[in-house]
């Protein structure tokens, strides 16, 4: 049986893992951050 705490734990498990590589590549993590603050504010 596959319970919500075990999907739960597999979504935190990618997202440290996507952090963690993220992490690695400063440079690309603001690229896309700024990207995505410059779009966000244009949507009406």
């Amino acid at each position: 049986m596959y319970t919500i705490e075990m999907a739960y734990a597999r979504m935190r498990e990618l997202q440290d893992l996507a952090n963690r590589s993220r992490a690695h590549q400063p440079a690309a993590a603001r690229e896309i951050d700024r990207t995505r603050t410059q779009r966000a504010p244009k949507k009406r």
